[in-house]
């Protein structure tokens, strides 16, 4: 349970055999006793531990055999309290050590998203066989914006909701207000100040989403290649042919 968030394959891209690695792009129910810890569903881009061991044990399978080609919409790992106590640590450092220890050339490809623990054991300074390329649009960094802005800047998005003119204006009201009118509009400030803070949310993750995109990643040197959507399947093989040439 919690594998299928993975999706392993043996292929051939451009006549060359490869183990395909991708990771499902929508939720996935999950069946079962749900415990109360964990996530209610498979969450789209996400490793689990069983699907982090999955992947583990295809790079394992796949070294000195036949190049492994990853398409990445991957925000990292979960760190529920489930998922911990089921070992996501330890699997995700498992596809670490695999990518270090791997024979051969790697393609890892970025489609959408690459965040998180996923910036760490996928990282290009693993294995120099290792070529990261990212399709445009996409983003790369440790963090994703919106977890940024809930954590990291929550500071700045609770500062942007007190000063917006729509909370403002809610406080005025209250502040005026005589006591049989402050229960009322007591809980329409918190109404609004939830959807404010929720769209102040949004505009900070979009803010450092537009500053950490793929083209810093780039110039910082971790991904060494930003290619059209149109050009994807051409780059892989061309970039499968330049794995196996160096690693002959």
């Amino acid at each position: 349970a919690g594998a299928q968030s993975a999706v392993v394959f043996d292929a051939h891209l451009g006549g060359y055999p490869v183990t395909l690695l991708g990771i499902e792009s929508q939720g996935l129910p999950r069946s079962g006793f749900l415990p109360a810890d964990g996530p209610d569903q498979w969450t789209a881009g996400t490793l689990f531990p069983r699907s982090s061991k999955k992947v583990a044990r295809a790079i394992n399978a796949a070294s000195g055999n036949r190049p492994v080609v990853m398409l990445a919409n991957l925000s990292g790992f979960d760190g529920s309290p489930e998922s911990l106590r089921e070992l996501q640590l330890e699997y995700g450092a498992e596809i670490g050590r695999a990518v270090v220890n791997f024979e051969g050339p790697i393609v890892f490809c970025v489609v959408s998203r690459y965040h998180g623990g996923a910036f760490v054991v996928f990282s290009g300074t693993l294995n120099d066989d290792m070529e990261v390329i990212a399709v445009e649009g996409s983003y790369a960094s440790v963090i994703g914006g919106a977890p940024a802005a809930a954590t990291v800047f929550a500071r700045d998005v609770n500062t942007r909701t007190d000063e917006d003119p729509r909370v403002a204006e809610h406080e005025a009201r209250l502040e005026a207000a005589d006591d049989d009118e402050r229960a009322r509009l007591r809980a329409a400030l918190a109404d609004a100040r939830a959807s404010v803070r929720s769209e102040k949310l949004g505009e900070v993750a979009d803010e450092f989403d537009s500053v950490h995109s793929v083209e810093r990643a780039l110039r910082t040197g971790s991904i060494d290649a930003i290619i059209p959507a149109a050009r994807l399947r051409p780059h892989l093989i061309e970039a499968v042919e330049r794995g196996i040439g160096r690693t002959r």
